[in-house]
C-alpha cells in the first residue's frame, strides 16, 4: 500500500467524509444517495441566475457551511456549483468576481463563503479569479431579513470599484440569490468598471416569486 493511501484511510477514520446536505458519514464528500436526488435545480427565467432551488439539503448544507463555519463544505459545493458554471459559460467568462463581504464581516465570520466557491467556479472555467476588483464599502444588513421593499435600497451604492474591468467579460458569484437585488448593484458597479459583458450566477436563489427582474 502506498504512504498517500496509507495516509487517506487513516483520514477516513479520524475526520470522515461527512454529506453537506445531512452530515452522515459517506464515502467521499459530497452529498449522500438520500440527499443528491432531493436538489432542485433551477428552471426558466430563474435558471437565468442560479443553479439550484435553495431548500432541502442544499439549504441545510449552505446555513452549516456559512453559519457553522463548516469550511470544509467549501470543496463539495464547489464543486456543484462548478459543475453548473461550467454547463452554462464555458468559454464565455474571462473573469469571476465573488460578491464581497464588508470587512467587518469578513473579520466576525473569519472566511469568505463567496470567495471559496468561486475559486472552484473560476477553475472550472478556466477564468481570472478577481476578487478584489469590487468592494463592499458600505455594510448592510442581511437581504432575507428585510422585506422586498427595503431590499433594493439596502444595496444601492454599497459597491465601489477598486481595479479595472476594461473590456472583460465578466461572471459575478454569489453563494445565494434573494431578491437578485445584490447581484444587480453587483453588475451596475462591474459595469462602471468597464466590462464588456456581465453575467450573474449563484449557487442557489431564494423567493424566486419575488425576484428582481
Amino acid at each position: 500500500m502506498s504512504f498517500s493511501a496509507a495516509l487517506g484511510g487513516l483520514l477516513a477514520l479520524v475526520a470522515p467524509y461527512r454529506c453537506a446536505g445531512c452530515d452522515v458519514v459517506v464515502d467521499d464528500d459530497g452529498f449522500c444517495a438520500a440527499c443528491a436526488p432531493l436538489l432542485e435545480h433551477a428552471s426558466g427565467a430563474l435558471a437565468t441566475h442560479a443553479a439550484f432551488v435553495y431548500g432541502g439539503p442544499l439549504a441545510d448544507a449552505l446555513r452549516r457551511y456559512k453559519y457553522g463555519a463548516r469550511t470544509e463544505l467549501a470543496r463539495p459545493l464547489g464543486v456543484l456549483f462548478a459543475d453548473a458554471a461550467r454547463a452554462r459559460f464555458a468559454g464565455s467568462i474571462e473573469t469571476i468576481v465573488p460578491v464581497p463581504p464588508h470587512p467587518r464581516r469578513l473579520v466576525e465570520r473569519g472566511f469568505d463563503p463567496t470567495a471559496l466557491l468561486a475559486i472552484a467556479v473560476a477553475r472550472a472555467l478556466g477564468a481570472d479569479y478577481a476578487p478584489g476588483a469590487i468592494a463592499r464599502v458600505r455594510d448592510t444588513p442581511p437581504q432575507a431579513s428585510l422585506a422586498r421593499a427595503r431590499r433594493i435600497g439596502n444595496v444601492s451604492g454599497c459597491f465601489a470599484v477598486r481595479a479595472s474591468l476594461d473590456d472583460r467579460r465578466v461572471l459575478v458569484v454569489d453563494d445565494v440569490r434573494t431578491t437578485g437585488a445584490t447581484l444587480f448593484e453587483m453588475a451596475r458597479t462591474i459595469d462602471d468598471a468597464g466590462a464588456s459583458s456581465i453575467a450573474l450566477f449563484a449557487l442557489a436563489a431564494a423567493d424566486p416569486d419575488d425576484a428582481v427582474r
